[in-house]
């Protein structure tokens, strides 16, 4: 358990030998573990220097290991401050360099669905500042771990922006997922005509399909260059042109079962009644109510005047 700290197993066989009986000597915990006197103090005072044993006063020594819950989480904080101050040293150490990257450095093609799965995974983790998502099926990763990848990083005050397409929502549970994000902190939007998939992490890499007809068996990552600036671009332009995604308030009780938010999404009947739990008679009867109401000649224009009133938001 211990060993991703850095503590060797028989260090962590003894810690719990402690934690099991305190106040024993080292010569104790000799006998106990079948280890000799020096395998046995050097184990011990690689437990000092780490903060989980201490030595009671008095002789002969007796040892005393430190509760477990604090002193782990002072060696993970420790941990986390000295990688945090290792990717800072790399990162000006790639500014000092200055120099240009050639064109193979700038590109990278992925084949197969598992290495662009676990490149997405890996873009996400090493977000530090702001994710770009556009969200479409075919997915290469598996719906819920990506999902918990993405909450993890906006826990972690990552600025995420998330846009989805309305086939992306059709999916089992797909609605709920994309509000569990919106109450994280993601500002999440939904436009009709989404071109392909795409994450961009910092500004400083993507990641998109390398064919569109097949968007899970090949990708290219894309690094700090004109076309991952465009790519941008291309980003802030779909987002300006969508509509948000979850409402703010419950004008209705329509709206309360997420029908103002599948209208938006340009969800079709059989899609929201499946999504909704409720026929597609209720669904059709429902959606009338909402146009009437708003004073709308169609569903777009019905999703058009719901933003003007701001019942949806990001």
């Amino acid at each position: 358990m211990l060993e991703a700290l850095g503590i060797t197993a028989f260090a962590e066989s003894v810690y719990r030998t402690l934690l099991a009986g305190p106040a024993r000597t080292a010569a104790d915990l000799s006998r106990s573990l079948h280890r000799s006197d020096r395998v046995t103090r050097k184990a011990v005072a690689e437990l000092e220097e780490l903060g989980l044993v201490t030595r009671l006063p008095g002789r002969p020594v007796r040892l005393l290991a430190a509760r477990p819950d604090t002193a782990i989480d002072l060696l993970v904080a420790r941990r986390q401050r000295e990688l945090t101050t290792l990717q800072s040293n790399a990162r000006a150490l790639a500014a000092e360099m200055n120099v240009v990257r050639q064109p193979d450095e700038l590109l990278e093609i992925l084949v197969g669905q598992r290495a662009v799965g676990d490149r997405f995974t890996q873009l996400v983790r090493g977000c530090g500042r702001e994710l770009l998502v556009i969200d479409r099926p075919p997915y290469a990763a598996r719906a819920t771990p990506s999902e918990e990848e993405v909450t993890t990083r906006l826990h972690e005050d990552v600025r995420v922006r998330g846009l989805y397409a309305p086939e992306s929502l059709e999916l089992p549970g797909a609605l709920a997922a994309a509000r569990r994000a919106a109450e994280s902190g993601e500002r999440s939007r939904v436009h009709p005509k989404l071109p392909m998939k795409l994450a961009i992490a910092d500004r400083e890499v993507a990641l998109l399909p390398l064919v569109l007809e097949d968007m899970v068996e090949s990708a290219l990552v894309v690094r700090k260059c004109a076309l991952l600036d465009a790519l941008v671009v291309l980003f802030d332009l779909l987002w300006d042109q969508a509509a948000p995604l979850v409402p703010v308030q419950e004008p209705d009780e329509a709206a309360d079962l997420g029908l103002l938010t599948l209208l938006a999404a340009g969800a079709k009947d059989e899609t929201i009644a499946r999504q909704l739990g409720v026929s597609s008679r209720t669904v059709t009867r429902r959606v009338a109510e909402l146009l009437d109401r708003l004073g709308a000649r169609t569903r777009f224009h019905a999703g058009v005047l719901a933003e003007r009133a701001g019942l949806l938001t990001e």
